[in-house]
């Protein structure tokens, strides 16, 4: 980084990925915020700026030697170790150098980092946070491939819990042959397809098979609703809030009716007495469910949204982009696994078009669709624009 790159961070202020210190703090504080930025988005420390107003101190060569070593000795101690990075840069200032030290954070591939006293912070805007709550913690875990919410256990549930022909159904969809066929008993199968382990249900095992599913996670739902204008604000719905219940199978199948008695149908040169086309690509609005409920975070207890407005649709799934994938990234069809079990499961049950190839084909169907990775609000949002009325 050279001088005029280092001014123009500084002129931007604090923000989640940029820290500004005069002196090194106590090892303690230095140890939270280098946690801080590597289960976020990484960032810099800059050693030698005035906190808050920015103003350019400086280091001595002493100080610089010093601190270089501290913070080195307090990120080889975290759990599990962070590698950094630092480099000064002089910057010249009222007729004289000044040395600023930067430190350099890489957002972490194994998250969550603790502190030496297993304390776990996150960036919060230019603060950082500790965490404590359960979900927040597992979803660090997600984000670095060390677990995966579809093949946890649901606490309380059993065997009792399953619907018993809605998975011998599937079962013999994907092998051609019932479960007895291959010498397997029903509790044999449950656990050989992962949907039982220590006899509890699995969520995907729930997700997919289970009797009433929300009423053991009742935030998993598809919460629809149709407004009369463009602005959630309004109160007046062509349609009221309502919260689409069942298997993901079945949540699917409810969201793509209320598409189809919600959207306009157009004649577009078929016959006179044809219920016509769709407004909008069928084949996309197919693909766009399915990937929201099979891809979207199932650590954030809250339910999809699917929202009609008159200029557009919105179909908001929990959780942003997993493991620093980007829209780019699954535009080209570059994928990332979030809920393995529940993508095997969705290829003998759903229209499913194969890994990957589902946002390409929407696109290729619906060119003007819009993908918006809300990293700060963590969740994904697709808007599909509504023609305009002629």
């Amino acid at each position: 980084m050279n001088a005029i790159e280092l001014l123009d961070i500084i002129s931007t202020g604090e923000t989640s990925k940029v820290q500004f210190k005069e002196e090194l703090p106590h090892r303690d504080s230095v140890a939270q915020e280098i946690v801080a930025m590597s289960n976020s988005l990484g960032g810099v420390i800059l050693i030698g700026i005035k906190d808050v107003t920015g103003k350019i101190i400086g280091l001595t060569s002493e100080q610089i030697e010093e601190y270089d070593r501290v913070v080195s000795q307090v990120a080889d101690n975290l759990k599990p170790p962070v590698y950094i990075a630092t480099e000064v840069v002089k910057i010249e200032q009222e007729e004289s150098l000044k040395n600023v030290l930067i430190v350099h954070i890489k957002e972490g591939i194994n998250k969550p980092y603790k502190t030496a006293r297993g304390e776990i912070y996150v960036k919060q805007g230019s603060n950082k946070r500790l965490l404590t709550d359960n979900a927040e913690i597992m979803r660090l875990f997600q984000h670095s491939g060390n677990l995966l919410a579809d093949e946890m256990e649901v606490h309380g549930t059993s065997i009792e819990d399953i619907d018993q022909k809605r998975f011998s159904d599937y079962f013999i969809k994907e092998f051609e042959r019932s479960y007895e066929e291959k010498g397997l008993t029903f509790e044999q199968a449950l656990r050989a397809k992962r949907v039982l382990r220590n006899n509890q249900l699995t969520l995907s095992g729930l997700l997919f098979f289970g009797k009433e599913p929300q009423s053991i996670k009742p935030a998993f739902t598809i919460k629809v609703v149709s407004y009369f204008g463009n602005g959630i604000e309004s109160n007046d719905y062509r349609n009221k809030p309502e919260d689409l219940k069942g298997t993901i199978p079945e949540l699917f199948e409810q969201a793509m009716r209320y598409l189809k008695s919600s959207l306009h149908h157009l004649q577009a040169g078929q016959g006179f007495n044809s219920t016509g086309k769709l407004e909008i690509s069928e084949t996309a609005l197919i693909e766009l469910i399915q990937n929201a409920l099979v891809h979207r975070d199932y650590f954030k207890n809250s339910p999809i949204r699917l929202l009609i407005f008159d200029n557009r649709i919105e179909i908001i799934s929990p959780g942003k982009l997993p493991n620093s994938l980007t829209v780019e990234d699954i535009k080209f069809g570059n994928p990332v696994i979030r809920n393995n079990q529940l993508v095997s499961f969705s290829t003998h049950t759903l229209p499913f078009s194969g890994l990957g190839s589902g946002v390409k084909r929407a696109l290729a169907e619906q060119p003007n669709i819009e993908f918006i990775n809300d990293i700060e609000g963590e969740q994904f949002k697709v808007i599909i624009p509504r023609p305009e009325k002629k």
